[in-house]
């Protein structure tokens, strides 16, 4: 499987079996670079190394238009030349029902010069998977009716499948035949009867895994129908390295692992970028970093089959069980593409030469996706901690970086920003966030800072100024780059008055770009902010705003920073952990619903995860799967939620008694922020908890939850059981001397 038109005649016809020539390197004299004549190269050395020319990073897609995007009109001609040979099988005697497109060719991932496909003829008296399984005498009459055409009399080959070759201009696709039962037959997507045959009919022919896969090669065709053509081009740059790579070994590898690779490009694609359009240095990076953990791998989608039928699910699970790697075919959950272990090592050792070299480094470090190897609904229930540990948690090298990144623009904030204006001083610069909090996630570079101004003596003041100091800080920032040989780049804002100064920063301290969010605010706390005297004052004045029709709850969380930091930094390391993993499951969420629902926000789930620990352990060390369990439970009974804290504030004095009783008799959920009394972030039916609910209960399904088979006798699976958490609480339940009326309105 070359990359180039060779072992062919110029005609069209075989010659030697698809091979290099043996004067040299496929597809270039022997003169000059690959596509380029020998006068030069278009900024790039000829040399070769760990089976990729040296293309400098930003020249690969140019080198991709260049070398391997194949010419659009000779597929359209070659799409001609398959429709004709297919309508001439429908036409013979042979019950061809209809024909699909498979392989690279019918994936659209076709290489420039010579590249693979497949041809499924579905036969019309196959009723069953198992019907397929005695096929030489129909390929003998496909192979006679091909011969007695005098254009295919010279295309055909009989090997140990029967191949047809079509070649136009340089341009050649070789067809493998395949006749097939068509489960697809009355529909255009599987039911879960298919998949349920498709188990039985392998099992009474002992069949291999995958050996049925062909059936499938329409909706194969469908699923990379939908990805973007730049996808497929940074497709073709790791198949065009696969293949580098097989020249170099002298080694036929199996064609499953050229799919297989294919996959995980989609997989990487789809988990870290989803953008039409992309740094392809970027893309390739991540997918040779993914190549480089072939024990960890496991990959797969739930988009043709799921885990609602027990029998699928079990095959299902079975796969992905099994000896890593795992990259199963979307299209049949038997079909476990990436299973030529003996294989991986090759292409991990020459993943990490080409992931390293000086051509793919040329600035450092070098960005790629964060991608993890494993989906966290494969990894069992006693590994969740090493999950947490391997994948989620920052190292030290992340945690030094950020409060790098921090100090820098601290300091620039306090000694710089606003020395020209004497009205205006800077009382403290706060971090908060997930970084402050210490439930960070791995390779999630961000950063909160909170700017208490002295400018800003009230709510008030915050709601009209606080854009007018949005737009000084960055006009600051912008005007102090190049002095502090710093380099930064500001996210737009759709606001018209934004109240958040959003920006990216690069410096040469840094080892990588940090995102940044200043907020400027009210110091509501004053000085005194560790002791509790300070706060009614401040809430009072907050409650009092609530009667505004242009009050919006939450909207001066950012005066509280301090002590929502306090509330979460506070508790148990591995309560922390539990909140990076519920952060996690939050995101892949996040990632498959939006922009179809408004999701509640991060923090709400933060919240949620500390309540579930607080009412159900309480204990520094616990079982994590059953805080997790316990977590999406809460999630999946949303519409019964009322939580809240008097950590920070109580139903002890006037408004604040009033005000909180009115809160937690809103539409559920409700889940108070315990800095801000105003923050409701379950929102009632404001976000769409519904969708994330739906979403908890099919994870209930996943091994995260499973508990070890050791545990249980053969055929038996036992489930991590949720801690006992009541979903309401009441003011009486926090111990206030308040009770229930029988009006529904809470009195001392």
């Amino acid at each position: 499987m070359g990359n180039w038109l060779t072992g062919w005649s110029s005609d069209g016809s075989p010659g030697r079996s698809p091979g290099w020539s043996s004067g040299g390197s496929p597809g270039w004299s022997s003169g000059g670079s690959p596509g380029w004549s020998s006068g030069g190269s278009p900024g790039w050395s000829c040399c070769w190394s760990s089976g990729m020319p040296s293309v400098p990073a930003h020249k690969l897609e140019e080198y991709i238009q260049a070398n391997l995007k194949p010419n659009i009109e000779c597929l359209k001609k070659i799409d001609q030349a398959v429709d004709a040979i297919s309508d001439i099988l429908r036409n013979s005697e042979i019950p061809v029902e209809r024909v699909a497109k498979g392989g690279s060719y019918g994936r659209k991932t076709v290489l420039r010069g010579f590249s693979d496909g497949t041809l499924v003829l579905f036969m019309g008296h196959f009723h069953r998977f198992q019907d397929q399984t005695n096929q030489q005498m129909l390929l003998n009459m496909i192979e006679r009716c091909l011969k007695n055409h005098e254009k295919y009399k010279n295309s055909v080959n009989r090997g140990d499948t029967l191949q047809v070759s079509v070649s136009i201009q340089g341009q050649s696709i070789l067809l493998d035949l395949h006749l097939a039962f068509d489960p697809l037959r009355f529909s255009v997507s599987p039911s879960s009867w298919v998949y349920r045959d498709l188990k039985k009919s392998m099992d009474q022919v002992r069949a291999s895994p995958g050996e049925f896969a062909v059936c499938f090669t329409t909706l194969q065709e469908q699923f990379f129908k939908k990805y973007p053509s730049k996808l497929k081009d940074l497709i073709l740059l790791v198949k065009h390295w696969y293949q580098e790579c097989q020249k170099k070994w002298i080694a036929s590898l199996p064609p499953s692992l050229l799919y297989a690779l294919e996959l995980l490009t989609v997989y990487a694609w789809e988990q870290g970028c989803q953008a039409e359009d992309f740094d392809i240095a970027e893309g390739v990076r991540t997918v040779l970093q993914l190549i480089r953990q072939p024990t960890k791998l496991c990959v797969y989608w739930m988009v043709y089959y799921s885990f609602e039928d027990e029998t699928v699910r079990n095959t299902i699970l079975h796969q992905l069980k099994s000896q890593r790697p795992v990259i199963l075919d979307p299209t049949d959950p038997t079909n476990n593409v990436g299973k030529d272990a003996e294989f991986w090592e090759l292409l991990r050792e020459e993943a990490g030469a080409w992931l390293y070299s000086p051509s793919l480094n040329e600035v450092s470090p070098a960005p790629c996706w964060n991608v993890l190897p494993v989906s966290l609904f494969v990894t069992p229930s006693h590994f969740l901690d090493k999950f947490i540990k391997e994948f989620l948690q920052p190292n030290k090298d992340f945690l030094d970086q950020i409060k790098g990144a921090v100090d820098v623009i601290c300091s620039f904030l306090k000694e710089n920003c606003f020395r020209h204006l004497n009205t205006i001083k800077v009382l403290k610069a706060v971090k908060g966030g997930s970084t402050a909090k210490g439930t960070a996630l791995k390779n999630g570079s961000d950063a909160d800072i909170v700017l208490f101004l002295s400018s800003l003596d009230s709510y008030a003041s915050q709601k009209t100024k606080r854009s007018l100091y949005v737009q000084e800080i960055q006009k600051q920032l912008d005007a102090c780059q190049q002095a502090h040989e710093w380099e930064v780049k500001f996210e737009s804002s759709k606001w018209e008055a934004p109240r958040v100064l959003s920006f990216t920063l690069k410096s040469k301290k840094l080892n990588e770009s940090v995102e940044f969010d200043v907020l400027p605010a009210y110091d509501a706390l004053g000085q005194l902010y560790s002791g509790f005297t300070s706060r009614p004052k401040a809430y009072k004045e907050l409650i009092e705003l609530c009667a505004s029709p242009d009050f919006h709850g939450g909207e001066f969380s950012t005066c509280f920073t301090e002590l929502q930091r306090k509330f979460i930094e506070t508790r148990p390391i591995k309560l922390k952990s539990l909140i990076r993993l519920v952060k996690h499951w939050y995101k892949q969420c996040e990632r498959k619903l939006k922009p179809k629902a408004s999701l509640p926000p991060k923090y709400a789930l933060e919240l949620l995860t500390v309540y579930a620990w607080e009412q159900g352990s309480g204990m520094d060390d616990f079982d994590t799967a059953e805080g997790f369990r316990t977590v999406l439970d809460l999630v999946i009974k949303y519409q019964q939620l009322c939580i809240f804290w008097t950590v920070n504030y109580n139903f002890e004095e006037e408004p604040i008694r009033t005000f909180l009783l009115t809160q937690i008799q809103k539409k559920r959920p409700v889940i108070l922020d315990p800095a801000d009394p105003t923050g409701d972030v379950g929102g009632g039916d404001r976000w769409c908890w519904n969708c994330l609910a739906k979403e908890a209960k099919k994870w209930l399904a996943s091994l995260c939850f499973e508990l070890p088979s050791r545990d249980f006798g053969v055929g038996q699976r036992g489930l991590v059981q949720p801690w006992k958490v009541p979903v309401v609480q009441t003011p009486r339940s926090c111990g206030a001397q308040i009770y229930p009326t029988v009006g529904g309105v809470y009195s001392a």
